[in-house]
């Protein structure tokens, strides 16, 4: 059997599950480094995914906590698809990923792991990047540490403002 390090799991696994919405953030930003926040707007932020599908999957969701696209006022899904678009040109030129997976869940039906915040999913892909080991053996291949990837993104967000 192979044995594949990704230490930052342990957390996750034995530490303490929130009681309160992960999506709903506080309005100050002195948690937004430890929160892996790229990137603040007036309506939504860019946030990392700490248990990612793949390398730099990135988050778009609204400070409002809504579950429902038709929820979105026109300014909060406007600066939304704003921020997806950033989030890809970013990717594109950071990364270089041979494609990209962007797509949003509405509802635990429809795969949600959190319905009840909407959040739309934006995630570069390699070819022959991990596919093969999540279909055969239920295993994700990170090749950077969060932290490390968190610190390449970020100066391009900041340079969004």
């Amino acid at each position: 059997m192979e044995v594949l390090w990704a230490p930052w799991r342990l957390d996750y696994i034995l530490g303490p599950k929130p009681d309160e919405c992960v999506f709903c953030v506080p309005n100050h930003t002195g948690e937004d480094a430890e929160r892996y926040i790229l990137c603040r707007g007036r309506h939504n932020y860019v946030i990392m995914n700490r248990y990612p599908y793949n390398n730099a999957h990135l988050m778009v969701t609204p400070y409002r906590h809504v579950s429902c696209l038709t929820d979105l006022t026109p300014e909060e899904a406007h600066e939304n698809m704003d921020l997806l678009r950033s989030c890809v040109g970013i990717l594109q030129k950071v990364f270089r990923p041979h494609g990209i997976n962007a797509g949003l869940n509405l509802g635990e039906a429809a795969g949600s792991g959190i319905a009840a915040h909407i959040h739309f999913q934006i995630v570069p892909r390699w070819n022959g990047d991990a596919s093969f080991m999540a279909v055969f053996s239920e295993t994700r291949v990170m090749p950077e540490h969060l932290r490390s990837t968190y610190n390449r993104l970020k100066p391009h967000f900041d340079a969004l403002a």
